[in-house]
């Protein structure tokens, strides 16, 4: 007979009665399972599901135990996912739907700026200085040359982005007038505006004008802007017509004016003949613009240069008249007024009757076939030159032929003054009135042959 311990004995304690009670129950009903399974004996059905039934509901629901999840959820691989990969998951789901917006409105927007506009007839737009990005395009808007303005500012924020990339150009609206072409599209109306293709207004100035002169013609036109800072260097200025927007400067102008000229004056003096009396580009457009306001045929230009060429040479004074002009008043000349008896000397430092050489500076802005004729003159001997009946003059190489030429000039202004001409006959050449006078031996001493005020008798 063996002892019974205490839990005192192996330090473990004693099971508690609803424990007894189950092992009990599993021993019964393993028992009846062995019975079942032994050969000839039979069990009583009942006995066997009221047992199986009493176990099971002594026992309550049976749970698996589990155990605890760490930190993160399990994939649907059984592998954990970490909260970071949770949420670069999420930033790059993000980052996709943005990419497929953009790239969605990008090629909306593309489309938008393509699309024809709803202009139906050619417009002219002006864009005032100092006028922003909202305004310009609320000016389209209500032009009618845009249908809407936000989808003007939309295309021209994304076409300034699209500028950025390496090769772009910066796309910056401009001021100016522009001719809008009827279904003019927004990428067509940003490209016009920021390359600055405004329609571009003419003007044109004469040769022959002073200075001074030019200045004051300039500040006349409506088209221009601003103010001229000096008056420009006489003869540096090319009379010419210039093509540029509305609203440009006058001096912006002048300055196209100054570097049409210096251009003119250098490449033309390296295309010069040879052997001619002037030391430089500077004496070259005194004289040119002496040729200027001697004469505006273009048949002659050439042969009048060669005139005043020959006297440089044999060291006579030129004396043209409009030198006498020039020297009275400057840039302010009056070109048609008549000179005087007494101004024939006058002592100024441009006139060519009583200096023996060139003017200091020019007498006018020379335009580019005086310059070419003075730096190209006629091959001929004429030293004197006088106005014909025909609008032009006729030339001479001595004093005799010369004052036999002066002479028929006084029988046709005689003619013209009775009437006796009629008014069939040619009309002179416009010139500026100057006196009439002769060379005596070639010396360049003037003798009045006639009332001042008459048409001139050049090369004197």
């Amino acid at each position: 007979m063996s002892e019974r311990r205490g839990p005192d004995d192996t330090g473990r304690p004693r099971p508690s009665a609803a424990k007894k009670a189950a092992v009990t129950k599993r021993r019964a009903k393993t028992a009846v399972v062995a019975d079942a399974a032994k050969p000839g004996v039979a069990t009583p059905e009942p006995v066997v599901q009221n047992a199986t039934r009493t176990l099971l509901s002594s026992q309550g629901p049976r749970t698996v135990p589990q155990r605890p999840r760490s930190r993160g959820d399990e994939g649907g691989n059984g592998k954990k996912v970490r909260p970071v990969l949770k949420l670069l998951n999420g930033l790059l789901t993000l980052l996709v739907v943005i990419v497929l917006g953009v790239v969605g409105t990008g090629y909306y927007l593309n489309a938008a700026v393509d699309a024809e506009g709803p202009l139906k007839e050619a417009k002219l737009l002006v864009i005032p200085r100092n006028d922003g990005t909202q305004q310009i395009a609320e000016k389209l808007e209500k032009e009618g040359i845009v249908g809407d303005r936000r989808l003007f500012l939309a295309g021209l924020y994304t076409l300034r982005g699209t500028s950025l990339m390496p090769g772009g150009r910066t796309l910056n609206l401009k001021a100016g007038e522009y001719e809008i072409k009827p279904g003019a599209s927004i990428r067509t109306i940003i490209d016009t505006m920021s390359e600055g293709r405004s329609v571009l207004m003419r003007v044109t100035v004469p040769e022959g004008l002073t200075s001074f002169q030019i200045v004051e013609r300039l500040k006349s036109d409506a088209g221009l802007t601003g103010d001229v800072r000096d008056i420009p260097i006489e003869g540096s200025l090319l009379p010419e017509t210039y093509s540029l927007p509305r609203g440009s400067t006058r001096q912006t102008l002048i300055e196209m004016m100054q570097a049409a000229q210096k251009k003119l004056i250098d490449q033309l003096w390296a295309e010069r003949y040879d052997n001619l009396p002037l030391k430089s580009t500077a004496e070259a457009l005194v004289l040119a613009s002496i040729v200027e306001k001697e004469t505006g045929r273009n048949d002659e230009r050439d042969r009048v240069a060669a005139v005043f060429v020959n006297r440089l040479r044999k060291g006579m004074k030129i004396q043209s008249d409009p030198t006498i002009l020039y020297g009275l008043a400057l840039g302010k000349v009056q070109w048609g007024k008549p000179i005087l008896r007494s101004e024939i000397q006058s002592r100024t430092a441009h006139n060519t009757y009583v200096i023996p050489a060139l003017p200091p500076t020019p007498i006018c802005n020379p335009g580019r076939a005086a310059i070419e004729a003075t730096l190209k003159p006629a091959s001929v001997n004429d030293l004197f030159f006088v106005a014909d009946s025909k609008g032009g003059h006729v030339f001479a190489e001595t004093n005799r032929d010369h004052e036999i030429n002066v002479a028929k000039w006084r029988q046709v202004e005689r003619d013209r003054a009775s009437g006796a001409a009629g008014a069939s006959g040619p009309t002179s050449a416009p010139q500026t009135p100057a006196p009439v006078t002769s060379t005596i031996n070639g010396k360049g001493a003037p003798a009045p042959l006639a009332p001042t005020g008459k048409a001139p008798v050049k090369g004197n």
